[in-house]
This record gives structure tokens, C-alpha cells and sequence, in this order.
């Protein structure tokens, strides 16, 4: 569908504040058709806009400059060499975005964005799979961020026609996430603190993925839906994140989100079953659930409590994602945490303790002197 089309069957669909009116939407509609009257004259200047762009990156960006960068499904994205304004269409977009500190810079991002909380407080430019194009147009971002998880590649194509830079990411992995994080800190002009945000989050992977060396792969039934039952692919992201938990899927499946049924899991029998569709702490609520529930009571992981609850915000592929897989490890693998726990534990008795303190020392409890 061209520009022109989507405009015709969407006449209405402008993002208004309160204070906006139709003039306002008379100026987005007019500059949209302006950049499709330009979009085919323009395009010869790419080649100058490519020349200028190594000069000006070389001379310190000065305004107007521009960069060439390829995203991650292969396209050639020109952009403004300086990003100031940033529009995120998808929550894990939008988290990373506050994760490297550049929430000033974000002039709006989808209903569904929610971590942080203040996501929820900028402007929104509808859903991810179908946001509005005026009024993301009205939001004049320097550039858009998309993934493939979530929004379509005709969203991205459109925006690019009006000549707005839009950079895809296209992770599937968990390391896959962390080179994404490096990438969108690139774009945005901030990449020490992509470089710095990526050495935290893989040192933390590591020092999981030390602590889990010795352990037995834990084979788990992942819920993503139970009505109808839904669970995942091997070439999930959440399959990779499961790994780095020490678990993997009952299901070896091809497909993303293969459907499967109760009799199925039953002969399966896994060893934990983990849901991801509350806040992270229904752990309680779901298993008391499930032994009111024919045919689940009887599952063997049901019996021995065994069912993890995980935040499903969490399970983004975003940085929150070290911080599920972490979760996942301690409630599977608790014997891997064992000594690490009760060395918390014995610290956190001596700093109860007046006069005791960890480092063999004596305190005051009330002052701590």
C-alpha cells in the first residue's frame, strides 16, 4: 500500500493532544504529501548525502549532517549524523532506549510500551503492528526504531518513503539481544554507553553460566497461553534464554509458538513448568490453580511444586531478559545458589546482631560506628 492509499483509507488517524486541532492535521497531512512528491527527486542525493556524511562525521557533525548505517535485516538507512528525537515502536525498543539513559530524547514510543513505568507517560503513536503513521510523522523523530518480533516490514517501508529514517532490529538469541543494545547505543550517538551496558549484562550472563557449569539440563513446559495451550520453538529467543537458565523446552519444534495439548505434556512430564503472564510474583496463585485443575493436578511438576512465574515483561528482548533468566536459574537450579544463599543469609544475621559486624570488626547497631 502506498502513502497515498494509506492516507485515503485512514483520513482520521492523526495523533491529537488535547491542544491540537485540524490545522494540525492539515500540516502533517500536507508535509506527508510533500515528502511523496520529493521521495523520487530526492533520491539521486543519497550519493551526496553519503559524501557529506564522512566529512561531517569528520568535522564533528555540524547540522544538517548525515551517516549511512546498515541495520540489522540488511537495510540502508540514511539518518541525521545527530539523533535528538526518537521514536520507539515496539516495549523492548522502548526499554532499551531508557537502559542507556537517552529517555530525554524519546518523543514517543506504542500503547503496549510499559517498562519503565514512565514509558507510559509519552506520547503514543497506537499499537506496534499497526501504530500511526501521522502521527508519527507529527512526532518528527530523527529516526525510528522497529524489530521484527513485532512490527511489520510494511510500517518500516512506509516511514521510509516520507523520509524517515528507520533502523530494524532483528535479534533472536540472547547474545543476539546484547549486539542490538550495542547497535541502537550506535545510532543514537551514545555508544560507550551501549559498550558499557553490554559488558554488565554478558559479565552477569557469565558468571551464571560459571555458577550452572556442573548442573543437569532441566527440561521445562513454557506457557505462553493456556487457553489454547501454547508453548515455544527451539529457535525462540526465550528457548535461548532458557538455556542460559540451565533449562530447555519439553517440545523440540520448528515452529515459534507451536500449540500443544494436555495429553501431550502429560507423557512428557516436565520437570518445571514455567508461565510468563503475570507480574512475577503469582507463583502461589498459579500452582493453587493448577491442583484445582483436571488432568494438571496430576502432572509430576505439579505435585512437587514446581511452577515458576516469571515477570512477562521481563521476557523481552531487552535488558530486563538477564534479569529473568538470573530468576529462572535460582528457582530450578536452587542447590547451584546454595552456598551463595547462605553466605546472604549469614551476612545479613551478623548486621542484625548489635556489636557484630561481617568483617569480623565491631559495630555500633545504631549508628554503625
Amino acid at each position: 500500500m502506498t502513502s497515498g492509499e494509506w492516507l485515503e483509507k485512514n483520513p482520521s488517524r492523526v495523533a491529537r493532544d488535547d491542544g491540537e486541532n485540524s490545522a494540525t492535521a492539515a500540516i502533517v497531512r500536507a508535509a506527508i504529501a510533500l515528502a511523496m512528491m520529493c521521495a523520487f527527486a530526492a533520491a539521486p542525493a543519497h550519493g551526496a548525502q553519503l559524501a557529506a556524511s564522512d566529512s561531517a562525521r569528520a568535522k564533528g557533525a555540524p547540522a544538517g549532517a548525515s551517516r549511512v548505517v546498515i541495520d540489522e535485516v540488511g537495510r540502508r538507512v540514511v539518518m541525521p549524523a545527530q539523533v535528538n528525537r526518537i521514536v520507539a515502536l515496539a516495549p523492548n525498543l522502548t526499554e532499551i532506549v531508557y537502559a542507556l539513559d537517552l529517555e530525554d530524547k524519546l518523543a514517543g514510543d506504542t500503547d503496549f510500551c510499559d517498562t519503565p513505568p514512565a514509558a507510559k507517560q509519552k506520547p503514543h503513536v497506537g499499537d506496534p503492528q499497526n501504530p500511526s503513521l501521522e502521527a508519527i510523522v507529527a512526532l518528527r523523530p530523527d529516526l525510528v526504531l522497529a524489530t521484527t518480533s513485532i512490527n511489520r516490514e510494511e510500517t518500516a517501508d512506509a516511514l521510509a518513503r516520507l523520509g524517515i529514517a528507520v533502523y530494524t532490529t532483528d535479534s533472536h538469541t540472547v547474545r543476539g539481544t546484547l549486539d542490538s543494545i550495542a547497535h541502537i547505543a550506535d545510532v543514537a550517538g551514545v555508544p560507550d554507553r551501549g559498550t558499557a551496558l553490554v559488558t554488565h549484562l554478558q559479565n552477569r550472563l557469565d558468571a551464571l553460566h560459571a555458577k550452572l557449569a556442573d548442573v543437569i539440563m532441566v527440561h521445562v513446559l513454557f506457557v505462553v497461553g493456556q487457553d489454547p495451550l501454547i508453548t515455544i520453538g527451539q529457535n525462540t529467543f526465550i528457548a535461548d534464554a532458557l538455556r542460559w537458565a540451565g533449562a530447555e523446552s519439553i517440545l523440540i519444534s520448528d515452529q515459534n509458538w507451536p500449540h500443544l495439548s494436555l495429553e501431550e505434556v502429560v507423557r512428557l512430564q516436565p520437570d518445571y513448568i514455567v508461565f510468563a503472564e503475570g507480574h512475577g510474583d503469582d507463583g502461589p496463585s498459579e500452582l493453587a490453580d493448577l491442583r484445582a485443575k483436571p488432568i494438571w493436578r496430576d502432572l509430576d511438576a505439579v505435585e512437587q511444586g514446581h511452577v515458576v512465574d516469571l515477570n512477562e515483561e521481563s521476557l523481552r528482548p531487552a535488558p530486563g531478559l538477564v534479569d529473568a533468566i538470573e530468576q529462572l536459574a535460582h528457582a530450578i537450579h536452587p542447590e547451584a545458589f546454595a552456598r551463595e544463599d547462605e553466605n546472604r543469609n549469614a551476612k545479613s544475621d551478623a548486621r542484625l546482631i548489635p556489636g557484630i559486624r561481617g568483617d569480623g570488626g565491631s559495630e555500633c547497631a545504631t549508628c554503625g560506628r
